[in-house]
């Protein structure tokens, strides 16, 4: 597979990762240990370079698996962790104090079985904690060589340049995708000027552009408390579905390929990093990085979904409201 840079510290990784999320804490049950450590090691024999985990997400357990998996191949992979919620839960609020980063870094090593994180992402942005002392600490801890590189999650331009001007962002990591497209109006331009790179999470729309969510979905699964995947909006939303299939068609991929080399054509330092439980899911994601589009089938893409409406926020009130507007 194809290498990117992501920033201009010497990150480099394959052009499409491999969020771990899912692995066991999505839809409420997650994949048999052995088997999830199956799958991860068939992503590195593939050519995935870039793993993406969080204290938050078990909380814990994802660290560990991920920590336990990717060990034989430390070297030969980036590992990127998250801190910033408090207790390790989104639910309960932040906390990126200072002496609260060192914690969960200290802890985080010990879970991934490994010497450093290489990429260490702020989670969301601490409003009660100044973004010039977060990003201090952390280049402190990459004086000390136990991260090697800094990026944010969901952080406003002006949060960006605030931090990127005390320590380097190597990575922007925020939600992108033909489902969701907000970020083209400012944070692109950001990154582009500053050189920071783009991670994408859930450029499947957590799902939906795959065509496989055409109904309401199972009572476990943790998307349920997000607005767009009510069963009213689903239904209302597949018609986006149903405009890319045709699209897909006429390319001989499938929808979800079609999503992840849309996102890889954007721009050259932009790296999505699906996640998946499934081993045909994980063979069709890799060879959407073969995917090429021309000029005209770039421009019909997004005129098609230029058209479209689509009904529900992104997040429930408590989850927006962490959401970096500064």
């Amino acid at each position: 597979m194809q290498k990117r840079k992501l920033g201009n510290e010497g990150l480099e990784v394959s052009a499409l990762g491999f969020g771990c999320m899912g692995l066991n804490f999505l839809d409420g049950k997650g994949m048999e240990k052995n088997a999830a450590i199956s799958l991860l090691h068939n992503a590195v024999e593939r050519g995935i370079t870039f793993y993406d985990t969080a204290e938050a997400y078990g909380p814990y357990t994802n660290e560990e698996l991920v920590g336990e998996a990717l060990k034989p191949y430390r070297e030969d992979v980036v590992i990127a962790t998250k801190f910033g919620c408090k207790d390790a839960s989104p639910a309960i609020g932040l906390d990126s104090r200072p002496e609260t980063i060192r914690a969960v870094t200290e802890a985080s090593l010990k879970r991934l079985k490994t010497d450093y994180i290489d990429l260490l992402y702020q989670h969301r942005v601490d409003p009660a904690v100044p973004i010039e002392d977060v990003a201090g600490t952390v280049k402190d801890l990459i004086s000390e060589g136990k991260v090697k590189y800094f990026g944010l999650s969901e952080a406003s331009a002006k949060t960006i340049r605030r931090a990127h001007s005390v320590q380097p962002v190597s990575a922007l990591q925020s939600e992108y995708s033909l489902f969701w497209r907000e970020p083209e109006a400012e944070i692109i331009p950001t990154l582009g000027e500053l050189g920071i790179g783009f991670v994408p999470f859930s450029p499947l729309g957590k799902g939906f552009l795959t065509g496989a969510i055409n109904t309401k979905l199972a009572a476990a699964d943790r998307r349920n408390v997000l607005p767009r995947f009510t069963e009213e909006n689903i239904k209302a939303n597949l018609v986006l579905v149903e405009a890319l299939s045709e699209i897909a068609r006429e390319k001989n991929v499938t929808t979800g390929q079609l999503a992840l080399a849309w996102l890889l054509a954007q721009q050259p330092w932009i790296v999505p990093i699906p996640g998946t439980t499934n081993l045909h899911r994980l063979a069709e994601n890799i060879a959407s990085a073969n995917v090429l589009f021309t000029a005209s089938e770039l421009k019909k893409i997004n005129a098609t979904v230029d058209e479209i409406t689509l009904v529900g926020d992104r997040y429930p009130e408590f989850l927006a409201r962490q959401i970096d507007q500064n």
